[in-house]
């Protein structure tokens, strides 16, 4: 039987809350997102993520746990192989990837694909790197818009990322040449989990920026998620940020694009004002894009303390019948080496206003019990193939 109306599943993209314990097979020694970025800034503002438990999860420096939280909190282990954003996402609604994504990012791009994507789209390429985006458009943004050449890089996980300046490549060029790079990159040699988008604006140097035309194709998920049954079922599933891209459109019945996290956040509270039936899921992608590959746990620490002062505008307008879940996809250490995502554990916290009290709960050993706790809530059946176990009975309380 349904216990909550609404469902709230927010990830903060990134915020690992410590390592996995097979985190040195990853490469990643000692890794703690949340923990070395309060270590990192004198001040951490967050009292409503620590009303939450949030600090009880990992020591902070400035924030102490709470004896008794609003909600119920506790540590999510990642049960799949990897540690990028697809793999993380897919498994918080059931599927278990057990091998992971292809990465180029010692290599860049074979030649042979590179060929043929100046073949099919008529441009010559450029960059074909591991590399920042920022640092990337500074280095070749310019020599793009003399020559009308294509920027195409990869970072640390499993994409292809291509530039276009939306002025003089322009939107529909940069999107046309997207779609024949994953119509290509679908060949297993070459397979990646996204071909990304990536336009921008300004004419020299110190000028360029990013704008949030962005767009993402990924490849569908290779079973039925938690989100299908939902839809199935005649429930709402709407989708904020780049959730929509992350799944292929699959299982969802509403998307908003967002310009930012705090765009996000706003745009979540906005569906919480209105009427559905079903579930909200939202991600925060700037913690990760922004702060945590770009190594700034300062800029990551303010990020988080926006996401708070949000937090609490939305925790004020939940109904009884409403359940909120905060949660992340896998770490990214913004002051580990490299620029890559790390292997880590990711939090779990649960809060509906008909909560009477919280309290801890056990390590659990995969991200998919929050989609068996959504599918448990709505009385719908997991995905043939799909893991997970419900929380539900077991730890979160029926609204009264």
């Amino acid at each position: 039987m349904m216990q909550y109306r609404r469902i709230f599943v927010i990830v903060v993209d990134s915020l690992g809350v410590g390592a996995m314990e097979d985190s040195t097979d990853f490469g990643d020694i000692g890794v703690n997102t949340l923990g070395h970025i309060s270590q990192r800034v004198e001040t951490f503002e967050i009292p409503h993520l620590q009303k939450l438990g949030l600090a009880n999860l990992t020591p902070l420096k400035q924030v102490k746990p709470v004896a008794v939280p609003w909600g119920y909190y506790g540590k999510l282990r990642e049960k799949s192989k990897g540690k990028d954003t697809m793999t993380g996402h897919w498994e918080i609604m059931g599927l278990e990837v057990t091998k992971p994504f292809q990465t180029f990012t010692e290599t860049g791009f074979p030649p042979e694909l590179i060929k043929e994507l100046e073949r099919r789209t008529g441009r010559k390429i450029i960059g074909n790197k591991s590399a920042s985006g920022t640092e990337i458009l500074e280095e070749l943004a310019e020599e793009e818009i003399a020559t009308g050449h294509m920027i195409v890089y990869t970072s640390a996980d499993s994409v292809l990322q291509i530039c276009g300046n939306e002025e003089t490549f322009g939107l529909e060029e940069l999107y046309r040449c997207c779609e024949i790079a994953r119509e290509l990159t679908m060949r297993e040699e070459w397979m990646v989990g996204r071909v990304i988008a990536r336009p921008y604006i300004g004419r020299k140097k110190g000028e360029f920026k990013r704008t949030s035309n962005r767009h993402d194709y990924a490849l569908k998920p290779f079973g039925k998620t938690v989100l299908d049954v939902l839809k199935a079922k005649g429930l709402d599933v709407i989708s904020i940020g780049k959730i929509r891209d992350i799944f292929d459109g699959e299982g969802i019945t509403k998307a908003y694009r967002s310009k930012s996290s705090v765009h996000g956040m706003e745009q979540a509270i906005q569906v919480a004002h209105s009427e559905f039936h079903g579930l909200c899921f939202v991600n925060l992608v700037d913690f990760d894009a922004l702060w945590g590959h770009r190594r700034d746990p300062v800029g990551y620490a303010c990020e988080i303390e926006k996401f708070d002062k949000n937090l609490g505008k939305l925790m004020e307008i939940l109904r009884k019948d409403d359940l909120l879940i905060v949660t992340a996809d896998h770490g990214n250490d913004p002051t580990y080496t490299g620029t890559d995502h790390t292997r880590e554990k990711v939090p779990f916290l649960a809060y509906s206003p008909s909560m009477e009290g919280g309290g801890e709960l056990s390590e659990q050993e995969t991200f998919a019990v929050i989609g068996a706790t959504v599918a448990d809530n709505f009385g719908v059946e997991m995905p043939k193939g799909a893991i997970g176990t419900s929380l539900l009975h077991v730890a979160l309380p029926a609204p009264k």
